[in-house]
């Protein structure tokens, strides 16, 4: 029962930090919020008892990350609205 809950409230968080990236107008925010995202998920999976599931997931998610900050510092990000 204990690990049901648990896995709800992840799914919760994971679905909250998924929705905000969407809607944020910061690029940088919503990379962070997909980085959230991506912990959430390898939280759930190892709750669900998958180590290996989790562990890739964690390795795309710093690589994936890592990609899409180096992309933004490329971006020239003025005041343009």
């Amino acid at each position: 029962m204990k690990e049901l809950l648990l896995i709800t409230v992840l799914l919760v968080f994971m679905v909250a930090t998924g929705a905000l990236a969407l809607f944020l107008r910061d690029l940088l925010a919503s990379v962070i919020l997909f980085s959230g995202f991506s912990f959430f998920a390898v939280l759930i999976y190892l709750t669900l008892g998958a180590p290996d599931v989790a562990f890739t997931e964690a390795v795309v998610g710093v690589v994936a990350t890592t990609f899409f900050i180096a992309a933004l510092r490329r971006l020239k990000r003025g005041s343009s609205r």
